[in-house]
């Protein structure tokens, strides 16, 4: 697929991404009665829409992630020269996708978010969630693009509740929260502890699956 048409996909499913993660907070922060309720909520139209923007783009590019994108890259699945652009498309995506959001509802188009998120508990929180989330992309890389969209957006969802940082498990995603100043925030400064901590869990994952792979023979690697 052209180079140019996989950078656009990147941005518009990154875009896509982040305008269900930051609309969904807002929504919910106006309209739930009661954190676990709005978490509830905000999981499971994160996870959807994931679901639907990798199977309504898989013909395209579907990262939606610095950090799969390193890994893929890693396993030899994304040639060197074309990280830098699909990394690119996705940090511009994200940040267009929380300009949507904060207009579409209100809010300032653009500001510093206030949310606290530091310290250990956390950026465990988010090494587990990427760990996970790049091991399941890398175990699925043989199947359908189908199986790839809901092993995703299922474990996405399920790791917003099981984790004590709220599974941000996403470089592109964390730099463009810290634009908003709504429920789903985080402070500028605390951006840079939560991406350490998710490349960590990408590199780790990546590591695992190779180690994997080497013990799986061609013919068990799945249709």
């Amino acid at each position: 697929m052209d180079l140019r048409r996989r950078v656009v996909s990147e941005g518009v499913g990154t875009a896509g991404l982040l305008l269900a993660v930051v609309g969904s907070g807002i929504a919910v922060s106006r309209i739930a009665d009661g954190d676990a309720l709005a978490l509830l909520i905000h999981a499971l139209v994160v996870g959807v829409t994931l679901i639907a923007l990798i199977l309504g783009l898989a013909r395209w590019s579907t990262h939606f992630n610095p950090a799969v994108t390193f890994a893929l890259w890693r396993a030899g699945a994304v040639p060197g020269g074309d990280v830098p652009p699909l990394i690119g498309a996705q940090l511009v995506g994200a940040f267009t996708g929380v300009l949507l959001a904060n207009v579409m509802f209100g809010e300032s188009w653009m500001a510093l978010g206030d949310t606290t998120r530091s310290g250990l508990g956390l950026w465990v929180g988010e090494a587990v969630a990427t760990f996970g989330l790049v091991l399941l992309i890398r175990g699925c890389a043989h199947r359908s693009p189908e199986v790839v969209a809901y092993a995703v957006g299922l474990f996405i969802t399920g790791a917003i509740w099981f984790t004590s940082s709220d599974a941000f498990a996403n470089p592109a995603v964390t730099i463009g929260r810290a634009a908003t100043d709504t429920w789903c925030a985080i402070r500028p400064v605390d951006v840079p502890g939560f991406v350490v901590a998710q490349l960590v869990g990408a590199i780790l994952a990546t590591r695992l699956a190779s180690w994997l792979d080497a013990g799986v023979l061609p013919s068990e690697a799945g249709p």
